[in-house]
C-alpha cells in the first residue's frame, strides 16, 4: 500500500512515520509513505501558498492552484484515479471499520490543510473522502495524517508480526480490549488474576469476554449498546444455528454491522466485504429490509455518482422470487451450509497416503505466501473479472488466510477462508487427485478455525456432490434450507 501525503511540512510527517512499526514496514517494502511539499507547486516566486479569503474574515486560506498541481503530480505518477482524503474537523469521524476499508486500497492521497482551510473549489475537484480524527481543531492536518497512516498501515498484511493481533484488540466487535498482564505475577502488591495462570483456555476466553464487556459498558456505553444489539441478534439466530451460522460468525468475528432487527427479521452487513446477510419471517418484512439496504447503498453510491452492485445473501426460499421481481436482483448460486458443530479437532492420521516415503517427500501443509499467488490464480476463480479475482486471492493470501499442500516443492492443492468467514477455495490439481489431499486440506482448515476460536463452516453449491460427500464424510451437519447468494444494482 502507498500513502501519498500533500503537506506544507513534509519533514514533520516523514520523520515521525519513519519510526516504529510503520517505519519498519516501509523499510521492508510492505508499504510506502511519501510526502509532497505543496510549496513546490506554487507559481508565486516567494513560495506563497495562501491568501486572504473573499468576503473577509480572520486568517488565511490555502490557494487552489498549488494544492491541485501537487495532487495532479501524484495521480499522474500513479496512472489512475486515487482515493483522496481531506483531513478536516468537518469530515466523518474516523473509526476502525473505516481504517479497514482504506487498508484495501493500493494508493491513498492524504491532503493536510493549514491556516483557516483550503479553497473550496479544489476540494470539490479532487477530494473523495472527508475524514476527521475527532471533534477538536488542530493547527494543521499533519498530525491527523500520521494518525490515519498508523491506523490504516498496521492493517496491511505483513505489517504486524502476528496476523491475529489486528483482529483481537480494542473496538473489535464493538468491545474494548480486555485487561492484559505480563511478568512478574505480582507487582507492588497487585497480582495477576489467577484464571490467567490456570492454563484453561476456555475459562480464560470466557474471563476475557466478561472483562471486555464490563470495561466497554463502563467506559464506552455507546459501543456497548451496539455490542448488546448484535448479541441479541445472535441469540435469536442461534435458534436455527445451521441455517444462520454465516450470520452468527460475522458477529463472532467482529465484522457485523446491524442494518435492521425486528424480532426474527434481521439484516447484517459484513464490514469487510460489504455483503448483506438477510433472514426474514415473511415476504413483506423481508422486502422492507431490502428496501432499507438499497436506500443505504444508494446514499453511498450518490457520494461518487457511480452505480454499483452489492451482494445479498438470503436465507429463505420465498425471498428469492420476491427479490427478483421487486428489486431486479439476480441469483448467483444456491448452496447448502455445512457446519462443524463439535468443538473437538478432526483427526489427521491416515491422510496423504504417504506410507513408505522418506520424510522430505511426504506432503506438508503450509501457509501460502505471495510468491504462490500466480499458481493459485491459475487454478481457482471466484470472480469473472481476472483482475478482481487476482486482487481477492492476493488479499486472502496476504492476510494469511490460505494454506497449501506441498508435495516436495510443488503446490498440489490449497484451501482458504473467505473474507466473510466461510471455508472454501478447496482445490487439488488434477495430477494429485485420488490421494486424500482434498480431505487433508479440509481437515486442516477446520482445525485452524477451531484454534482461532471460530465455528468452521462452508457453503456448497447445491449440485456439487463431490464437495457435499466430502463434508458428510467429515461429519459436518447440513442446513435443511438452502442459502441464496444474489446480486442487486443501485
Amino acid at each position: 500500500m502507498n500513502f501519498h501525503i500533500l503537506t506544507l511540512f513534509p519533514e514533520m510527517v516523514m520523520r515521525a512515520l519513519s519510526e516504529s512499526v510503520i517505519g519498519r514496514a516501509a523499510e521492508n517494502g510492505i508499504l510506502s509513505v511519501a510526502a509532497a511539499d505543496i510549496r513546490d507547486y506554487t507559481l508565486d516566486k516567494h513560495g506563497k501558498t495562501d491568501d486572504y479569503p473573499y468576503g473577509g474574515g480572520a486568517g488565511m486560506l490555502m490557494q487552489a492552484q498549488p494544492v491541485y498541481d501537487a495532487w495532479r503530480a501524484v495521480t499522474d505518477a500513479v496512472g489512475r484515479p486515487v482515493r483522496t482524503v481531506y483531513l478536516t474537523p468537518q469530515g466523518e469521524v474516523f473509526h476502525q471499520a473505516m481504517a479497514e476499508s482504506f487498508a484495501k486500497e493500493e494508493d491513498v492521497i492524504l491532503l493536510c490543510g493549514h491556516y483557516e482551510g483550503i479553497d473550496e473549489r479544489v476540494l470539490t475537484e479532487i477530494v473523495t473522502d472527508y475524514v476527521s480524527i475527532g471533534d477538536f481543531v488542530l493547527t494543521g492536518g499533519e498530525l491527523a495524517a500520521m494518525v490515519f497512516v498508523d491506523a490504516v498501515g498496521r492493517l496491511v498484511p505483513g505489517v504486524l508480526n502476528n496476523g491475529m493481533s489486528a483482529e483481537n484488540e480494542s473496538f473489535h466487535g464493538h468491545l474494548l480490549e480486555y485487561p492484559q498482564y505480563t511478568r512478574p505475577a505480582e507487582w507492588r502488591g497487585h497480582k495477576v488474576p489467577g484464571i490467567l495462570l490456570s492454563g484453561d483456555r476456555r475459562k480464560i476466553d470466557a474471563w476475557r469476554v466478561k472483562e471486555a464487556e464490563e470495561r466497554t459498558k463502563e467506559r464506552r456505553p455507546d459501543l456497548y449498546r451496539r455490542y448488546r444489539a448484535l448479541e441479541d441478534c445472535r441469540e435469536i439466530l442461534l435458534r436455527r444455528k445451521l441455517q444462520h451460522t454465516d450470520m452468527t460468525e460475522l458477529i463472532a468475528r467482529g465484522q457485523a454491522e446491524l442494518i435492521c432487527a425486528q424480532g426474527e427479521n434481521i439484516c447484517l452487513k459484513d464490514t469487510m466485504s460489504g455483503t448483506c446477510f438477510h433472514t426474514a419471517t415473511d415476504i413483506e418484512n423481508g422486502c422492507a429490509m431490502i428496501e432499507t439496504v438499497l436506500a443505504r447503498e444508494k446514499e453511498r453510491a450518490g457520494k461518487d455518482g457511480a452505480s454499483r452492485e452489492f451482494l445479498l445473501v438470503l436465507h429463505q426460499d420465498f425471498m428469492v422470487e420476491a427479490a427478483r421481481e421487486r428489486f431486479g436482483a439476480e441469483l448467483l448460486m444456491a448452496c447448502y451450509q455445512a457446519v462443524h458443530t463439535r468443538r473437538e479437532k478432526l483427526p489427521v492420521s491416515g491422510l496423504y497416503d504417504a506410507a513408505g516415503r522418506r520424510e522430505e517427500d511426504r506432503p506438508a501443509i503450509r501457509t501460502l505466501l505471495p510468491c504462490h499467488l500466480d499458481v493459485v490464480a491459475r487454478y481457482y476463480r471466484i470472480m469473472d473479472d481476472p483482475d478482481e479475482n487476482l486482487a481477492y486471492l492476493k488479499e486472502r493470501i496476504g492476510k494469511g488466510q490460505m494454506s497449501g499442500l506441498f508435495q516436495g516443492e510443488n503446490l498440489a492443492g490449497f484451501v482458504g477462508t473467505h473474507i466473510e468467514g466461510s471455508l472454501g477455495m478447496l482445490t487439488v490439481r488434477k495430477e494429485y487427485r485420488g490421494r486424500k489431499f482434498g480431505k487433508a486440506l479440509e481437515v486442516h482448515a477446520v482445525n485452524q478455525a477451531l484454534e482461532n476460536g471460530f465455528t468452521p463452516y462452508c457453503q456448497i453449491e447445491e449440485n456439487n456432490m463431490v464437495s457435499i460427500r466430502l463434508q458428510q464424510s467429515l461429519g459436518l451437519c447440513f442446513s435443511k434450507q438452502k442459502i441464496y447468494w444474489m446480486t442487486a444494482k443501485v
